[in-house]
């Protein structure tokens, strides 16, 4: 529950900053169980920030605040903790490590200018951080190593460098070696490269700084042989290599700053070791974060346009430039309301000011386009869930508003008097579906307020009300995606239940036929006559619905023509066999009678209905079921899996080619009915520990398999 105060255990002052030089902004990504939530409560609790360091498994961490969080223990949501270090201040951006949240994950990388990936001295990374890698390796952005979990029996420091360097690349180097204690196990110190000097944590925080023993030195020079170099070749002083080459010794200073200037530029990435829980490498890691990552003025901001897509300049971090900030994440509390967590990329966003709040380009979402100003009224500095008021909040920084009637995540916020839009950030595709429904008429309005709340702040989300099988249908990520939705809805006091996601399928006729349609019926006064007869034949998938008139001496009056069609066109909407619309179908009206007093528009109606009704019985009824075009990459050891499942799946392949966006990749082209991807999502992630995606669209209509087309009907036919 997020709190206007702060919260117990909060003993930092509020950090305040008024220029972007004093500004860091750093997510933490990693597989999940790497440590990230626990390594950003030690370094709050290291700065003073918090009075004491929480526990994931107790649920007093302060980022993982969502009861879905502390529930599953793991991190289900993005949050920012900021602390402050020799005058800087330093947005840690806490990120899930599941492969489910990725959408949290996207909006880290979007409001932070630099990564620390998280990588367990045990359990290595998986193959999803591995991908991440590329990924902001593609757009440059600056990237740093903590190895965690060094105090635990089975750590091995320098395996987990090794595998850093197979799959991030040469340019990861440690900074530091690890110390062994007397029992030469546990880890009590580190060995400075750079420096030559020992960082001892046996006495705790902050480290002793000493010389190091005898016994240190021949693996201080090893290793420290191996990082000047990389550090030189990254060099903007290209006589650096020949002098050390030459022998000379290089300045400490000269290599600390060629390194930070290696670092900001994305070029060299240095690993540290560090340990949440005994305190080791916290002071060490905290000083790189400071000294060796790009400030927001170093860092490329994202592509501006006015609201109607005018082109406008590039922006840049000035505090006295245009207002330009972006709402990355939304969230609705109970008592607070709705709270956005903005990145101000350009201008000053003060409180109380009336600003402009624009989001376009997520329409099929379920984001309409929208547009309002709106004041803005306090502003604070989040803590995980606790907020905590500041005066302002400049270029480069990040903030929370609240009680924002209209700002989802992805929104841009903007001066009133010249109203800009930022360049949406990349969002997975959501593609698992999940059908709800509400238990009762009054869950009903509850049930959708709290989905408008919920699609509002999360853009991995979508809501689709399908009109042909009448479901309510959420779109999620995955099945730990899903859960936590649902949790919310739930928590948000709703009774709902989950049914079988049902395809919308087709019927058609294989075969030509002929109706006979008779509707006659006395009742007193006017009657009812009306008879036709009817041709039907099937038409190539795609053509639609054709009516034809061939009736010749006017067996059936011309103004009871349009009759026929509109009874057999409701017919074909409501199903011939199983309940589903009916298509690709020529009708030809061939004969009829009529009455001169008792026929009428509602009789030939109901006479054309009922003939092709009677057509149906003898034209081979089939059942069309949707197939979607998918385009699946994977990395290539696991095409040969993935297309085996797609046989599986009755899909038909269509060919692979190399990925021309990453190494090491393949594209999968098939051809698979929709109702084997329903749960495809899950199923391809298991196929590829994580590291498959899908994309997928629909294509055309195939007859269903004799075998699998007897279903029921369909459970909520449209009203005759």
């Amino acid at each position: 529950m997020a709190q206007r105060n702060q919260d117990k255990g909060v003993t930092g002052g509020v950090p305040v900053v008024t220029e972007p030089a004093r500004v860091r902004n750093v997510v933490l990504v990693g597989h999940s169980g790497a440590g990230k939530t626990t390594l950003v409560e030690a370094l709050l609790a290291a700065t003073g920030t918090i009075g004491r360091a929480g526990a994931v498994t107790d649920g007093t961490t302060v980022c993982d605040h969502d009861p879905a969080a502390v529930r599953q223990q793991r991190s289900v949501s993005l949050a920012c903790a900021p602390l402050v270090h020799d005058g800087v201040k330093v947005n840690l951006l806490d990120t899930p490590g599941y492969a489910d949240f990725v959408g949290e994950l996207r909006a880290g990388l979007r409001a932070a200018d630099a990564a620390l990936f998280v990588v367990s001295a045990v359990d290595g990374m998986d193959a999803a951080t591995a991908a991440l890698w590329e990924e902001c390796a593609a757009v440059g952005m600056p990237r740093a190593v903590a190895v965690t979990r060094l105090d635990h029996p089975r750590a091995d420091f320098d395996e987990a460098v090794a595998l850093c360097q197979r799959v991030f690349g040469d340019n990861v180097l440690p900074l530091h070696l690890t110390m062994l204690g007397d029992d030469g196990e546990s880890v009590v110190g580190l060995l400075g490269l750079v420096t030559r000097r020992v960082f001892d944590y046996t006495a705790g925080l902050p480290a002793q700084v000493r010389e190091p023993d005898p016994e240190h030195l021949p693996a201080i020079a090893e290793s420290r042989n191996e990082l000047i170099e990389g550090i030189i070749a990254e060099s903007e002083d290209e006589s650096l290599m020949d002098r050390y080459l030459a022998g000379e010794e290089i300045d400490t200073q000269v290599l600390v700053a060629d390194l930070e200037k290696a670092v900001a530029r994305g070029h060299f990435h240095p690993v540290v070791p560090v340990c949440a829980a005994t305190g080791v490498g916290l002071d060490v890691l905290l000083d790189g974060l400071v000294s060796a990552f790009p400030s927001p003025l170093e860092h490329e901001l994202p592509a501006v346009t006015g609201v109607d897509g005018s082109p406008r300049p590039p922006l840049t971090c000035d505090p006295d430039g245009p207002l330009v900030a972006e709402v990355v994440r939304t969230t609705v509390d109970r008592h607070v309301g709705r709270v956005s967590l903005v990145r101000v990329f350009s201008g000053t966003l003060r409180p109380d000011r009336t600003m402009h709040v624009a989001g376009h380009g997520l329409a099929e979402r379920g984001h309409p386009d929208h547009d309002a100003d709106e004041r803005v009224g306090h502003l604070h500095t989040p803590l995980g869930a606790a907020l905590r008021e500041v005066p302002v909040c400049v270029a480069g920084d990040i903030c929370a508003i609240t009680k924002s009637g209209s700002a989802e995540t992805g929104d841009t916020i903007s001066a009133k008097e010249d109203p800009l839009l930022v360049a949406p950030w990349e969002m997975p595709e959501p593609l698992l579906p999940v059908a709800v429904t509400a238990r009762s008429r009054a869950d009903e309005d509850t049930l959708s307020r709290n989905l408008a709340r919920l699609v509002a702040g999360d853009p991995t989300l979508r809501l689709e009300r399908n009109p042909e099988t009448h479901q309510l249908v959420l779109w999620c990520m995955g099945e730990a995606h899903a859960d936590v939705v649902l949790d919310r809805l739930r928590g948000g006091g709703v009774e709902l239940d989950t049914e079988p996601v049902r395809v919308a399928l087709r019927e058609t006729l294989a075969a030509p036929a002929t109706g006979h349609g008779r509707h006659v019926k006395q009742s007193g006064g006017h009657g009812q006559y009306a008879v036709c007869d009817i041709e039907v034949e099937p038409l190539p998938r795609g053509a639609g619905f054709e009516f034809v008139d061939r009736v010749v001496g006017g067996a059936v009056p011309h103004n009871y023509v349009p009759s026929v069609e509109k009874g057999v066109r409701a017919q074909l909407e409501r199903g011939l066999v199983a309940g589903y619309p009916v298509v690709d179908l020529r009708v030809t009206l061939v004969d009829g009678k009529a009455h001169s007093v008792d026929s009428s528009d509602a009789a030939f109606q109901t006479a054309g209905a009922l003939a092709l009704r009677h057509a149906a019985e003898r034209g081979q009824p089939t059942l069309l079921e949707p197939v979607d075009e998918v385009v699946v990459r994977v990395p290539d050891h696991t095409v040969g899996a993935v297309l085996g499942d797609l046989s599986g799946r009755r899909g038909r392949v269509l060919g692979t080619e190399p990925d021309p966006e990453a190494d090491g990749r393949t594209l999968v082209r098939a051809e698979v009915p929709a109702t084997e991807l329903l749960r495809y999502a899950i199923e391809l992630r298991a196929l590829t520990s994580g590291t498959g995606t899908f994309r997928r669209r629909f294509v055309r209509h195939d007859p269903m398999p004799t075998h699998l087309s007897d279903q029921p009907r369909r459970q909520h036919p449209p009203t005759p």
